[in-house]
Protein backbone atom coordinates (compact mmCIF):
# COMPACT_ATOMS: atom_id res chain seq x y z
CA UNK A 1 0.00 0.00 0.00
CA UNK A 2 1.54 3.23 -0.99
CA UNK A 3 2.12 6.43 1.60
CA UNK A 4 -0.50 8.72 1.62
CA UNK A 5 -0.30 11.83 -0.14
CA UNK A 6 0.38 13.51 3.00
CA UNK A 7 0.17 12.85 6.70
CA UNK A 8 0.13 15.19 9.38
CA UNK A 9 0.88 13.66 12.78
CA UNK A 10 0.64 15.72 15.76
CA UNK A 11 0.79 19.40 14.15
CA UNK A 12 0.58 22.64 16.38
CA UNK A 13 1.81 25.99 15.27
CA UNK A 14 2.17 28.68 18.14
CA UNK A 15 2.47 32.13 17.78
CA UNK A 16 3.54 33.51 20.87
CA UNK A 17 1.36 32.40 23.42
CA UNK A 18 -1.95 31.46 21.24
CA UNK A 19 -1.65 28.20 19.89
CA UNK A 20 -3.31 28.48 16.09
CA UNK A 21 -3.36 24.90 15.27
CA UNK A 22 -3.62 22.39 17.89
CA UNK A 23 -2.32 19.02 17.37
CA UNK A 24 -4.06 18.14 14.08
CA UNK A 25 -3.68 14.39 12.78
CA UNK A 26 -4.67 14.18 8.87
CA UNK A 27 -4.07 12.17 6.03
CA UNK A 28 -4.49 12.92 2.86
CA UNK A 29 -4.72 9.95 0.03
CA UNK A 30 -2.68 10.32 -3.12
CA UNK A 31 -5.10 11.20 -5.90
CA UNK A 32 -8.09 12.29 -3.48
CA UNK A 33 -9.27 15.24 -4.22
CA UNK A 34 -9.53 16.59 -0.62
CA UNK A 35 -11.56 19.49 1.10
CA UNK A 36 -10.51 21.86 4.16
CA UNK A 37 -13.66 23.73 5.29
CA UNK A 38 -14.42 25.56 8.73
CA UNK A 39 -14.97 28.94 10.16
CA UNK A 40 -13.27 32.26 9.67
CA UNK A 41 -10.61 32.48 11.84
CA UNK A 42 -10.45 28.56 12.31
CA UNK A 43 -6.75 27.85 10.99
CA UNK A 44 -7.27 26.73 7.69
CA UNK A 45 -4.58 29.27 5.78
CA UNK A 46 -1.98 28.60 8.57
CA UNK A 47 -2.46 24.94 8.48
CA UNK A 48 -1.66 25.36 4.18
CA UNK A 49 0.88 27.50 5.67
CA UNK A 50 2.57 25.03 7.38
CA UNK A 51 2.57 22.27 4.94
CA UNK A 52 4.30 24.31 2.50
CA UNK A 53 6.41 25.80 4.80
CA UNK A 54 6.07 29.39 4.85
CA UNK A 55 5.93 29.05 8.37
CA UNK A 56 7.60 26.92 10.90
CA UNK A 57 6.13 23.93 12.71
CA UNK A 58 5.78 24.17 16.27
CA UNK A 59 5.14 21.09 17.00
CA UNK A 60 4.47 17.70 15.14
CA UNK A 61 5.18 15.94 11.77
CA UNK A 62 4.54 16.81 8.08
CA UNK A 63 5.19 13.95 5.48
CA UNK A 64 4.60 14.22 1.77
CA UNK A 65 4.69 10.74 0.04
CA UNK A 66 5.90 9.26 3.01
CA UNK A 67 9.07 11.20 3.37
CA UNK A 68 9.53 13.78 6.56
CA UNK A 69 9.36 17.21 5.00
CA UNK A 70 9.29 18.89 8.50
CA UNK A 71 12.01 21.94 8.81
CA UNK A 72 12.08 21.85 5.03
CA UNK A 73 12.50 25.06 2.84
CA UNK A 74 9.23 26.18 1.31
CA UNK A 75 11.78 25.32 -2.35
CA UNK A 76 13.06 22.08 -1.26
CA UNK A 77 9.42 20.85 -0.62
CA UNK A 78 8.32 22.50 -4.04
CA UNK A 79 10.74 20.15 -5.51
CA UNK A 80 10.00 16.98 -3.84
CA UNK A 81 6.49 17.51 -5.75
CA UNK A 82 4.51 19.72 -3.37
CA UNK A 83 2.92 23.26 -5.03
CA UNK A 84 0.24 25.82 -3.73
CA UNK A 85 -1.79 28.80 -4.77
CA UNK A 86 -2.65 31.37 -2.76
CA UNK A 87 -5.63 33.71 -1.06
CA UNK A 88 -4.34 36.79 -2.78
CA UNK A 89 -3.28 36.37 -6.32
CA UNK A 90 0.47 35.53 -6.88
CA UNK A 91 1.23 36.70 -10.95
CA UNK A 92 3.88 38.83 -12.50
CA UNK A 93 1.28 41.60 -13.49
CA UNK A 94 4.23 43.27 -16.14
CA UNK A 95 4.82 39.66 -17.61
CA UNK A 96 2.81 37.83 -20.42
CA UNK A 97 1.03 35.55 -19.53
CA UNK A 98 3.74 32.76 -21.25
CA UNK A 99 6.17 34.23 -19.31
CA UNK A 100 4.65 33.67 -16.54
CA UNK A 101 4.19 30.28 -16.97
CA UNK A 102 7.37 30.16 -18.45
CA UNK A 103 9.39 31.26 -15.13
CA UNK A 104 7.61 28.54 -13.42
CA UNK A 105 8.75 25.47 -15.78
CA UNK A 106 12.78 26.58 -16.32
CA UNK A 107 13.79 24.67 -13.07
CA UNK A 108 11.69 21.21 -13.50
CA UNK A 109 12.72 20.87 -16.53
CA UNK A 110 16.39 21.72 -15.55
CA UNK A 111 17.03 25.27 -16.55
CA UNK A 112 19.46 26.94 -13.94
CA UNK A 113 19.83 30.43 -13.98
CA UNK A 114 22.67 31.89 -16.35
CA UNK A 115 22.82 35.86 -17.48
CA UNK A 116 24.25 34.20 -20.51
CA UNK A 117 21.39 32.49 -22.05
CA UNK A 118 18.37 33.53 -24.01
CA UNK A 119 15.01 32.38 -22.50
CA UNK A 120 14.06 32.46 -26.71
CA UNK A 121 16.09 29.58 -27.38
CA UNK A 122 14.54 27.15 -24.66
CA UNK A 123 12.36 24.80 -27.08
CA UNK A 124 11.28 23.10 -24.74
CA UNK A 125 10.42 25.16 -22.05
CA UNK A 126 8.06 26.88 -24.17
CA UNK A 127 6.80 23.91 -25.12
CA UNK A 128 5.60 23.32 -21.53
CA UNK A 129 3.99 26.55 -21.05
CA UNK A 130 2.01 26.58 -24.35
CA UNK A 131 0.94 23.00 -22.82
CA UNK A 132 -0.20 24.45 -19.39
CA UNK A 133 -2.00 27.83 -21.54
CA UNK A 134 -3.82 25.83 -23.02
CA UNK A 135 -4.80 23.55 -19.98
CA UNK A 136 -5.61 26.34 -18.41
CA UNK A 137 -7.59 28.36 -21.46
CA UNK A 138 -6.04 31.17 -21.71
CA UNK A 139 -4.36 30.59 -25.32
CA UNK A 140 -5.95 33.41 -26.80
CA UNK A 141 -4.35 35.45 -23.69
CA UNK A 142 -0.82 34.13 -24.12
CA UNK A 143 0.96 37.24 -25.62
CA UNK A 144 -0.59 40.02 -22.91
CA UNK A 145 0.41 41.22 -19.86
CA UNK A 146 -0.83 39.39 -16.65
CA UNK A 147 -2.25 42.78 -15.60
CA UNK A 148 -5.10 43.14 -18.13
CA UNK A 149 -6.59 39.61 -17.34
CA UNK A 150 -9.90 39.75 -15.78
CA UNK A 151 -9.71 38.47 -11.98
CA UNK A 152 -10.73 35.20 -13.15
CA UNK A 153 -8.35 34.82 -15.92
CA UNK A 154 -5.90 35.60 -13.03
CA UNK A 155 -7.05 33.11 -10.64
CA UNK A 156 -6.93 30.39 -13.78
CA UNK A 157 -3.39 31.99 -14.47
CA UNK A 158 -2.10 31.07 -10.74
CA UNK A 159 -3.39 27.84 -11.37
CA UNK A 160 -1.27 27.77 -14.60
CA UNK A 161 1.80 28.31 -12.19
CA UNK A 162 0.80 26.01 -9.97
CA UNK A 163 0.98 22.96 -11.95
CA UNK A 164 3.20 23.98 -14.85
CA UNK A 165 6.11 22.83 -12.94
CA UNK A 166 4.62 19.22 -12.32
CA UNK A 167 3.61 18.60 -9.10
CA UNK A 168 1.74 15.72 -8.23
CA UNK A 169 0.37 17.28 -4.81
CA UNK A 170 -1.17 20.78 -5.32
CA UNK A 171 -2.78 22.72 -2.74
CA UNK A 172 -5.29 25.58 -3.80
CA UNK A 173 -6.06 28.40 -1.55
CA UNK A 174 -9.80 29.53 -2.29
CA UNK A 175 -9.96 29.20 -5.41
CA UNK A 176 -13.24 30.19 -6.04
CA UNK A 177 -13.05 32.77 -4.22
CA UNK A 178 -14.58 36.73 -4.76
CA UNK A 179 -16.14 35.10 -8.44
CA UNK A 180 -19.21 35.14 -9.78
CA UNK A 181 -21.43 32.12 -10.59
CA UNK A 182 -20.61 32.02 -13.96
CA UNK A 183 -16.89 32.61 -13.06
CA UNK A 184 -16.59 30.02 -10.77
CA UNK A 185 -18.47 27.17 -12.88
CA UNK A 186 -15.56 27.53 -14.93
CA UNK A 187 -12.73 27.53 -12.42
CA UNK A 188 -14.26 23.96 -10.99
CA UNK A 189 -14.15 22.93 -14.40
CA UNK A 190 -10.50 24.06 -14.71
CA UNK A 191 -10.00 22.79 -11.15
CA UNK A 192 -11.20 19.02 -12.24
CA UNK A 193 -8.92 18.82 -15.52
CA UNK A 194 -5.91 19.92 -13.49
CA UNK A 195 -6.59 17.90 -10.62
CA UNK A 196 -6.44 14.64 -12.69
CA UNK A 197 -4.08 12.24 -12.03
CA UNK A 198 -2.79 14.68 -8.96
CA UNK A 199 -3.74 15.06 -5.31
CA UNK A 200 -5.86 18.37 -4.64
CA UNK A 201 -6.24 19.99 -1.38
CA UNK A 202 -8.32 22.81 -1.33
CA UNK A 203 -9.60 25.47 1.06
CA UNK A 204 -12.97 26.57 0.39
CA UNK A 205 -15.78 29.07 1.51
CA UNK A 206 -18.05 27.96 -1.44
CA UNK A 207 -20.15 24.86 -0.40
CA UNK A 208 -21.96 24.02 -3.60
CA UNK A 209 -17.66 23.75 -4.60
CA UNK A 210 -16.86 21.59 -2.21
CA UNK A 211 -19.44 19.26 -2.21
CA UNK A 212 -19.43 19.10 -5.97
CA UNK A 213 -15.25 18.68 -6.14
CA UNK A 214 -14.33 17.01 -3.20
CA UNK A 215 -13.98 12.89 -2.32
CA UNK A 216 -13.28 13.72 1.07
CA UNK A 217 -13.78 17.00 3.10
CA UNK A 218 -11.93 17.75 6.61
CA UNK A 219 -13.59 20.06 9.04
CA UNK A 220 -11.35 22.65 11.00
CA UNK A 221 -13.00 24.49 13.93
CA UNK A 222 -10.67 26.50 16.44
CA UNK A 223 -7.60 24.74 14.94
CA UNK A 224 -8.61 21.15 15.59
CA UNK A 225 -9.56 18.66 13.39
CA UNK A 226 -13.14 18.11 14.39
CA UNK A 227 -14.02 15.11 11.43
CA UNK A 228 -13.25 14.10 8.23
CA UNK A 229 -15.09 11.95 5.82
CA UNK A 230 -16.84 11.83 2.60
CA UNK A 231 -19.26 14.84 1.50
CA UNK A 232 -22.46 12.60 2.80
CA UNK A 233 -20.76 11.99 6.04
CA UNK A 234 -19.89 15.91 6.52
CA UNK A 235 -23.32 16.61 5.40
CA UNK A 236 -24.91 14.52 7.88
CA UNK A 237 -22.52 15.25 10.92
CA UNK A 238 -24.72 16.78 13.72
CA UNK A 239 -21.03 18.63 14.92
CA UNK A 240 -20.10 20.30 12.02
CA UNK A 241 -23.96 21.48 11.38
CA UNK A 242 -23.66 22.97 14.27
CA UNK A 243 -20.59 24.07 14.28
CA UNK A 244 -20.43 25.68 10.55
CA UNK A 245 -22.83 23.81 8.06
CA UNK A 246 -26.04 24.87 9.85
CA UNK A 247 -28.69 22.66 10.42
CA UNK A 248 -30.74 23.74 6.96
CA UNK A 249 -27.42 22.18 4.50
CA UNK A 250 -28.38 18.95 5.75
CA UNK A 251 -31.46 19.03 3.26
CA UNK A 252 -29.51 20.56 0.55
Amino acid sequence: MSAPALRLSGVCKNFGVSQIIKSVDLEIVQGERHAIIGPNGAGKSTLFNLVSARFPVSEGRIELKGEDITGLRPYQINRRGLSRSFQITNIFHNLSVFDNVRCAVLWPLGHRYSFFRRLSGLGDAGDRADEVIDQIGLARRRNQPASVLSYAEQRALEIGITIAGGADVVLLDEPTAGMSRSETEEAVALIRRISAGRTLVMVEHDMSVVFGLADRISVLVYGKILATGAPDAIRQNPAVREAYLGASFAGA
